[in-house]
């Protein structure tokens, strides 16, 4: 069912009271989908999903709770949050109206990060940007700026400041997440042509080949970095691909187009995983016409299906699309994310049922 007033503190309450991580897919049981209000777009969640984090979609860092609902961070986006839902990362200006990657302070304060140097050049009026947190928060990663020459990788703590993760071609490199522990930033680096998936453990780069050769960006790990998810598994398949790396290597997920869907060149995004890897949320993308996937071990399907055919018939009626699944719990258990909605774009939440 769509939660609405008390609906959602009651299945916050029950997640609260111990219910156990996802062993089985799909999920048996009734899912709930709760809508965010209009504009206000999560992008990451903590505290077992009581803290979702993100931006309105008219500009400004966000964050919404079952007991607050949606409330203004002040800065320009927040991107992510610690485990525990109290250390907010994203963008703000400094006080020259740069861009920065920056640390929320409380209310609508921002402590901006600058970027690798404090004589850094911005690019335009880019310096910098957070895009991940580790699991307490201590660690961020995200996008540096020294000039309008190269763009790389950054990882920034207390004890060090922001650290160039650097480039193994020369070329431009990006942290789209880090690994809950903070020893392993993901994400990628330029090519001649696509992006091309990249991990650094413990600051020394790899990057991440499967069995077609280089894959493509990283956009998510669990806990210790032995699970990465991304797009863009094989190249030269003509479908929509995404894939999972582990110790063992590379698996491709390759995703269909329905026919419903116009005859666009779709990609297929693994975006956020669970802990064991066995749900994992994405999107069937082609910019913003897009369609929220999820993955059960790894059996892919269309959010709006799934939730249609297990007891939320009207779910995401009269929306444009749903967009994109930007984030999961660790346990498996909350999906978050937004699409078009009925009148503008709008998040959501599903908590998943009891799994077997």
């Amino acid at each position: 069912m769509i939660a609405k007033g008390s609906a959602w503190l009651l299945a916050f309450a029950a997640l609260a009271f111990g219910l156990r991580p996802a062993e089985a897919a799909p999920p048996k049981g009734t899912p709930l989908l709760i809508l965010l209000p209009p504009e206000a777009l999560p992008l990451d969640v903590g505290a077992g999903g009581f803290v979702l984090v993100g931006g309105f979609f008219s500009g400004g860092g966000m964050n919404w709770m079952p007991t607050s609902g949606a409330r203004s961070l002040g800065g320009l986006q927040a991107t992510a949050v610690s485990r525990d839902g109290k250390t907010i990362v994203g963008e703000a200006l400094d006080a020259r109206g740069l861009q920065n990657a920056a640390i929320w302070s409380g209310g609508t304060t921002w402590r901006t990060l600058g970027s690798f140097t404090p004589a850094a050049q911005p690019c335009d009026f880019d310096l910098s940007v957070a895009l991940g947190t580790s699991a307490d928060g201590r660690v961020v990663v995200g996008l540096g700026w020294n000039g309008c020459g190269h763009a790389r990788a950054f990882r920034w703590e207390e004890s060090t400041g922001m650290v160039d993760l650097g480039s193994l071609t020369g070329q431009s490199t990006r942290a789209n997440g880090i690994s809950g522990d903070g020893r392993v930033v993901i994400g990628w680096e330029e090519s001649n042509g696509p992006r091309l998936g990249a991990k650094w453990v413990e600051r020394a780069q790899e990057m991440i080949r499967g069995p077609f050769g280089p894959v493509g960006e990283a956009h998510a790990a669990n806990s210790d970095g032995s699970i990465i998810v991304g797009s863009r598994c094989n190249f030269n398949d003509p479908r929509a691909t995404a894939w999972k790396w582990t110790a063992a290597g590379v698996q491709c997920f390759p995703v269909d187009r329905p026919r419903d869907l116009p005859n666009l060149p779709y990609g297929a995004f693994m975006l956020g995983t669970s802990e064991d890897g066995r749900v994992i949320g994405g999107a069937f993308s082609f910019g913003l016409d897009s369609e929220s996937l999820v993955w059960f071990d790894g059996e892919v399907l269309f959010l709006k299906d799934y939730l249609r055919q297990n007891g939320v018939p009207d779910a995401f009626e009269g929306w444009i699309n749903t967009g994109f699944v930007q984030s999961v719990t660790p346990d498996g258990r909350i999906l978050v994310g937004y699409g078009a909605g009925p009148t503008t774009f709008q998040g959501y939440m599903v908590v998943l049922p009891k799994l077997d």
